[in-house]
C-alpha cells in the first residue's frame, strides 16, 4: 500500500522511532515560526541553552500579537525580539507586517518541509503540503538549536472531499462542519489529511482556513497535497522555484476515514463559547449583534476580505454594529486597496485596524459584556476576547458581512434573496503585491555574535525549578471541568499579555478567569508542600502558550490529575516538570473535593518502572489508580524538574568532559 502525504512527510524527516501509532518518534525540523506572545520565552530559552546560531533552514520571529502599545511593555518586547533575532540568526518580521501564519505562507512556506511553531495554529501551513506542528516554545527553541521534534506518532485521518461549495458557503463552513460532527476532541492523536476530487475547487488560502482550525479539533496537524492549487499560489507570490509536488499515492490508506460532499454544506456558526458548539446559521438567525470582526489567521486570505467588501459595496452596516476589519498581512491589505475593496469597506462603515491578530488574542476590540460578537476567528473560549462575560460566535466572512448589514445574525442566502444579491464573482489579482521591506534578514554570523540582547525592566530570566520530589503530599487547590483552555489558565488580553516575559507578574493572573483567588492560595502553599489541580477531559485545550504550564509551576504546582489532556499542554507540563496523570477510572474524579490532600509515595521509582501509580486521598483513605503517558525521555525530563534543568545538567557533564555545548 502506498503512503499518504502525511506519511511521506514523516518518513522523509524521521530520525528516531518507528511510524507506529502511539509510539514516540523524532522528526527533523526544517523551519520554525515564533510570534511575540510566545517568542519572548523562546528567545530567553535560546539564551539559557547557550545557542550560538540557529541550525534550521529558516526560522522567523514575527511580531503580530502584542501590537497595542498602551505603555512601554510591548515596545520593550519588540526591541528584545529584534535583538534576539539579530543575535541568533533569525528572520525578523516587523510589527504590523502581518499575522505569522499567512505571512509565513506567502514568503517562506515550502511544500515537503517540516515546521515547528510556538503557536497552535502553525498547522495552517499544512495548506502548502508541509508537516507543520504547533508546540510549546521550549520545543521550538530546541528545534532552532538543531534538535529533533518528538511527538507521539498520530493516526492518519483521511477526509475525502467531493463536490463543490455552493454559493454563500466558503472554506470556514467546511471546518465548522467537521467541528459540528466531531467536536473539539475529534482530532486528538490524529493528523487530518484531505484528499479527493473536491480539492480542485479549494484554493491554497481556502485550505489555509481549514488547516488552521484543525487545531480546534485537537489534531496534531492538518495536511493537504501540494498540487496545482499550491503551484498557482506560489506563482502568484513570485516563488515558482519553491514548488515541489507532494501528493498521496493512488493506493494510499488511512487509519480513520470520513467524507464531506461540499455541495451539501450550508452556512454554519459556532455559538458561544466553544468552536465545537456548531449549528446552522438559520437556527440562530435573528439574534441581535453588536460587533462583527473579519480577519485573523483563520480567515486571512484576500478573498475573505474581498467577498465581504463586495457584499457591502454601496451599502451601510447597521448602526447597532461595530464592524471591524483586521488585515492579516500588509501585503493582503495592499492588494485589497489596489482592488478598490478597502474603499468599499470604509464607505460601508468599517473600522480598519493594523495588520495583526488584534482582537483574536484579546488585544483590543473587546466586546461589551453579554452582547453578541460575530468573528471570523478560530476560537471563542470564555474571556479570550478580553471581556470576561463575552458572547463570541465564529462564522464565515459571508455570514459576518450579512449580519453586519442587518444587525442580527443572518444567513447570507436569506439576505441575498431579500436584496436580490447574486453571489459575487471576484476578480482577484493574478500577482500579489510582494513587498519584503518589513522582513529583516538574519545577520552574518560574525556580526550576529557581537549582538547583545536588549532587555527592558519587564523582561525577566526564566525561573529555576527544582527536581520532582519523591513524595507528593499536597492539597487540591482547584478542581475544574472539561475543556478548560489555556486562555482560562493563563489569560490573554491587554492586562496580562504584555507580561509574557515576566513570569512572576504574569503568575498573578493564573486561573483568575476560573477562580480569582487561586494565585493567592497557591502562593501560600508555594514554600511548603506545593499543590495539585484536578481536571476533566481535554485539560489545556487551545493555545500552545507554555505560560499556562510555567505560571502554575512557578506557583508551586506539582501535578495535574485529569480525565484527559490536550496534546500541546500535556507536553508543556512535562517540559517544565509538572506531572500529568490521567485517571484510570474516570469516576474517581467525582470522589475528590477541592481542599483534599492527595499523596503519592515513591514517585521517582514508580515513574521509571511503570505507567501506573496510586494516589491516596488522606481525607477518605481511598486510593485512585492513575497512569502517565510519558516516554522514558519525558520521565527523565520531569524528574529533573523540566527540560532546561535536564539540559543544564547534561551541559555541565559535557563541560566537565570538555565537549562543546549548543554552538554552531
Amino acid at each position: 500500500m502506498g503512503r499518504s502525504v502525511a506519511q511521506q512527510l514523516i518518513a522523509a524527516h524521521l530520525v528516531s522511532g518507528e511510524m507506529v501509532a502511539g509510539q514516540e518518534i523524532g522528526i527533523r525540523v526544517d523551519q520554525t515560526l515564533t510570534q511575540d506572545a510566545t517568542g519572548t520565552l523562546v528567545m530567553l530559552e535560546l539564551e539559557a541553552l547557550g545557542l550560538d546560531r540557529a541550525r534550521t533552514e529558516v526560522s522567523v520571529q514575527y511580531v503580530d500579537h502584542n501590537l497595542l502599545q498602551a505603555d512601554e511593555k510591548n515596545a520593550e518586547d519588540h526591541l528584545f525580539l529584534r535583538s534576539a533575532a539579530r543575535r541568533f540568526g533569525l528572520w525578523f518580521s516587523k510589527p504590523g507586517n502581518g499575522v505569522s501564519h499567512p505571512t509565513h505562507m506567502q514568503r517562506f512556506g515550502k511544500p515537503g518541509k517540516t515546521m515547528a511553531g510556538s503557536d497552535s495554529h502553525t498547522c495552517a501551513a499544512g495548506s502548502l503540503g508541509m508537516l507543520a506542528i504547533g508546540v510549546g516554545g521550549l520545543e521550538v527553541a530546541l528545534a532552532i538549536a538543531g534538535q529533533p521534534l518528538h511527538i507521539r506518532m498520530p493516526h492518519i485521518w483521511g477526509i475525502r472531499l467531493t463536490g463543490e461549495l455552493p454559493p454563500w458557503c466558503s472554506a470556514k463552513d467546511v471546518i465548522l462542519e467537521l467541528l459540528r460532527r466531531h467536536g473539539v476532541t475529534g482530532g486528538l492523536d490524529r493528523i487530518i489529511e484531505y484528499h479527493g476530487p473536491g480539492l480542485a475547487h479549494l484554493s491554497a488560502m481556502d485550505r489555509h482556513v481549514i488547516a488552521n482550525m484543525g487545531a480546534e479539533l485537537g489534531a496534531t496537524t492538518t495536511v493537504f497535497p501540494a498540487d496545482d492549487a499550491v503551484r498557482a499560489f506560489l506563482h502568484c507570490e513570485d516563488r515558482d522555484d519553491d514548488f515541489t509536488e507532494v501528493t498521496a499515492a493512488a493506493d494510499a490508506g488511512y487509519d480513520v476515514t470520513d467524507d464531506i460532499d461540499l455541495s451539501t454544506l450550508e452556512p454554519l456558526i459556532a455559538r458561544p463559547s466553544s468552536p465545537g458548539n456548531v449549528v446552522a446559521v438559520r437556527e440562530v438567525a435573528g439574534c441581535e449583534v453588536s460587533q462583527v470582526v473579519i480577519g485573523s489567521s483563520a480567515n486571512p486570505g484576500l478573498r475573505d476580505y474581498a467577498i465581504a467588501a463586495a457584499m457591502l459595496k454601496g451599502r451601510q452596516t447597521s448602526d447597532a454594529v461595530s464592524f471591524d476589519v483586521n488585515p492579516s498581512s500588509r501585503q493582503i491589505f495592499a492588494d485589497l486597496t489596489r482592488m478598490g475593496a478597502t474603499f468599499d469597506l470604509i464607505a460601508a462603515g468599517a473600522r480598519i485596524h493594523q495588520a495583526g491578530c488584534m482582537g483574536c488574542i484579546g488585544m483590543g476590540q473587546a466586546p461589551a459584556p453579554g452582547h453578541n460578537s460575530l468573528r471570523t476567528f478560530p476560537r471563542n473560549f470564555p474571556g479570550r476576547s478580553g471581556t470576561k462575560e463575552d458572547a463570541v460566535w465564529l462564522c464565515s466572512p459571508e455570514t459576518a458581512a450579512a449580519s453586519a448589514l442587518t444587525g442580527v445574525i443572518t444567513d447570507p442566502r436569506d439576505l441575498a434573496a431579500k436584496l436580490g444579491l447574486a453571489y459575487p464573482q471576484l476578480a482577484l489579482p493574478q500577482k500579489a503585491s510582494v513587498n519584503t521591506a518589513m522582513l529583516v534578514a538574519p545577520l552574518p554570523p560574525e556580526q550576529a555574535s557581537m549582538e547583545d540582547l536588549v532587555k527592558g525592566p519587564n523582561i525577566c530570566s526564566l525561573p529555576d525549578f527544582p527536581e520532582l520530589p519523591d513524595r507528593i503530599a499536597a492539597p487540591v487547590l482547584l478542581k475544574v471541568g472539561d475543556n478548560v483552555s489555556t486562555d482560562e489558565i493563563s489569560p490573554a488580553g491587554t492586562r496580562a499579555l504584555p507580561l509574557r516575559s515576566n513570569i512572576p507578574k504574569l503568575a498573578e493572573f493564573t486561573f483568575t478567569h476560573v477562580d480569582a483567588d487561586y494565585p493567592r492560595r497557591a502562593q501560600g502553599c508555594k514554600g511548603g508542600s506545593g499543590h495539585l489541580i484536578v481536571g476533566g477531559h481535554n485539560y489545556g485545550q487551545g493555545s500552545s502558550r507554555e505560560h499556562a504550564a510555567i505560571t502554575p509551576r512557578y506557583l508551586g504546582l506539582h501535578a495535574v490529575l485529569a480525565k484527559s489532556f490536550a496534546r500541546i499542554h500535556w507536553q508543556n507540563l512535562a517540559n517544565f516538570g509538572v506531572l500529568a496523570l490521567e485517571f484510570a477510572d474516570e469516576r474517581d474524579y467525582d470522589r475528590i473535593d477541592p481542599g483534599d490532600t492527595l499523596v503519592i509515595d515513591g514517585l521517582r521509582d514508580a515513574l521509571a518502572d511503570t505507567r501506573q501509580l496510586a494516589v491516596t486521598n488522606s481525607r477518605t483513605h481511598e486510593q485512585y489508580p492513575v497512569r502517565h503517558g510519558l516516554s522514558p525521555r519525558q520521565v527523565e525530563m520531569v524528574l529533573a524538574g523540566g527540560q532546561i534543568p535536564l539540559l543544564a545538567r547534561s551541559t555541565k557533564t559535557r563541560d566537565n568532559d570538555e565537549t562543546p555545548a549548543l554552538t554552531a
